[in-house]
C-alpha cells in the first residue's frame, strides 16, 4: 500500500501535488473571502445604492449611502405621505468587487488618462520598472563588495558595519527633502531614495551571508596553500553565489516597497502617480488594478529569478539535477571565457563528482590534483580540493 505524504509532518518535504495545491490555495483563499465581501450581502454590505429615490429630494438612481442614513430618510417619506425609496445592499466604493478590479486590469491600459497629458498605465509601470532598476542596481554595485569584504576581513566589517547599523534605522523616506534640494525634483530622488532603501540592509545582509560559508572550505582551501585573494575569489565569492543570489530576491522585494514613497517625492511619476490620481479621481476599481501590477510584476521577478538559479549555479543540489538550458549554457561559457575558475576548482565539483553529474568531458588536465599542477608550473597551489 502507498504511503501518503503527511499534510503536517514536522521538516518533511509535501508531494508535490500538495506543493501544488497549497501555492494554489494561498492566491485562492484572499480571493474566496474577496468575492465573499463583495457578493454576499449579508457578510458585509453597509451601504445601499439606490435604485428609486421616491419622493425623496435629495436621493438619486445609483446614489450609494449608508443603511442608517437610507432607513431614516424612508421613515421621514412614509411620515410625509410620499413614496418610499428603493435599494440594494452595496459595499463603500473604496472596495469594488473582484470582476470590476479584472475589468480594470484591461481597460486601464487602454482608455486614455482622465486628464491630457497624463502618462498612460503602460508608460507609467515602465517609468516605475526604470526607477526601481536604476536604484536596485546602483545599490548591488556598491553594496555586494562592501558585503562581501565585511564578510570576509574584520578591518571592513569594523570600520563600516557600525555606521551602515545606524544609518539602516533611518527610514528612507526621510531623507526625501533633502534628496530633492540636493537632486533636484526629476527621477534622481526617487532612485537615491530606493538606493539608500536597499543600499544599508544589503551590506548587512551580504555580509552575514559572507560569514555564513563553511569555514571548513576555507581552511582546506588554506591548507594547500590559498593566499588571501585567492581565497576571496576562488572559494569566498563561488560559495556564496548561491545564497548572494536569493539574497538579491528578497532585497528587490523590498525595493518595491519604496518605489510608491520614492516615487511622490519631487515631481510625481510613475505607477504611483497614477495610482494617486485614480484614487482622487475615486477610480478605486484603477487603484486596485494598479497595486495588483505591481504584485504581478515583483511576483513574476521573483519567480523567473528562482527558475534560472538552478541554471546559474550548477553545484548546488537543485542545480546538479537540473537540464542545462541556453542561458545556463551561455553563463558557464561566459564564465569560462572570463576565466574564472568556480565551475571546475571548487570543492563542490567533487560532490557533484560524486552524483555523476557533469564534469564527465572536462580535460584530464583539470581533474589533475591541485599540489601537482602548481608543483608542474612553480607557481601558487590552485585552490582545487576535489
Amino acid at each position: 500500500m502507498r504511503n501518503r505524504t503527511p499534510w503536517f509532518g514536522i521538516r518533511k518535504p509535501l508531494s508535490p501535488t500538495q506543493e501544488l495545491l497549497l501555492k494554489a490555495a494561498a492566491f485562492l483563499l484572499p480571493l474566496g473571502v474577496w468575492c465573499l465581501v463583495s457578493y454576499c450581502p449579508y457578510v458585509w454590505h453597509p451601504m445601499v445604492r439606490v435604485d428609486n429615490g421616491g419622493g425623496s429630494t435629495f436621493l438619486r438612481e445609483g446614489t450609494l449611502i449608508e443603511r442608517q442614513a437610507f432607513a431614516a430618510e424612508n421613515g421621514r417619506l412614509e411620515a410625509a405621505g410620499k413614496a418610499r425609496a428603493t435599494g440594494k445592499p452595496a459595499n463603500p466604493i473604496f472596495l469594488p468587487a473582484p470582476h470590476e478590479v479584472a475589468t480594470a486590469l484591461y481597460t486601464a491600459f487602454t482608455t486614455e488618462p482622465a486628464r491630457r497629458g497624463d502618462p498612460w498605465l503602460h508608460e507609467s509601470l515602465a517609468h516605475s520598472v526604470t526607477i526601481i532598476f536604476w536604484g536596485f542596481a546602483s545599490a548591488a554595485i556598491i553594496g555586494v563588495p562592501i558585503g562581501v569584504l565585511c564578510g570576509t576581513f574584520n578591518f571592513f566589517a569594523r570600520i563600516t558595519e557600525p555606521f551602515v547599523d545606524f544609518i539602516r534605522y533611518m527610514p528612507a523616506p526621510a531623507f526625501g527633502a533633502l534628496a530633492v534640494a540636493v537632486m533636484g525634483i526629476n527621477d534622481a530622488p526617487k532612485i537615491a531614495i530606493i538606493f539608500i532603501g536597499t543600499f544599508f540592509q544589503m551590506v548587512l545582509v551580504v555580509a552575514n551571508t559572507t560569514r555564513l560559508l563553511d569555514t571548513a572550505l576555507l581552511e582546506a582551501a588554506q591548507t594547500l596553500g590559498a593566499k588571501p585573494r585567492r581565497l576571496l575569489t576562488h572559494v569566498i565569492v563561488p560559495g556564496i553565489l548561491p545564497n548572494l543570489y536569493n539574497d538579491m530576491r528578497i532585497l528587490l522585494g523590498w525595493a518595491w516597497t519604496y518605489l510608491i514613497v520614492a516615487e511622490l517625492i519631487g515631481a510625481s511619476s510613475g505607477i504611483s502617480y497614477f495610482i494617486n490620481q485614480q484614487g482622487k479621481y475615486r477610480h478605486y476599481d484603477n487603484v486596485y488594478a494598479g497595486i495588483v501590477l505591481i504584485g504581478l510584476i515583483g511576483l513574476a521577478t521573483d519567480q523567473i529569478m528562482a527558475i534560472l538559479l538552478p541554471q546559474l549555479f550548477p553545484w548546488t543540489p537543485a542545480g546538479a539535477r537540473a537540464k542545462r538550458w541556453g542561458v545556463g549554457r551561455l553563463f558557464a561559457r561566459t564564465v569560462n571565457a572570463l576565466g574564472s575558475p568556480w565551475d571546475e576548482r571548487l570543492p563542490w565539483r567533487h560532490a557533484r563528482q560524486k552524483r555523476g553529474v557533469g564534469f564527465s568531458n572536462l580535460p584530464a588536465s583539470r581533474t589533475v590534483p591541485a599540489e601537482m599542477t602548481s608543483r608542474e608550473k612553480g607557481a601558487e597551489p590552485d585552490v582545487r580540493i576535489a
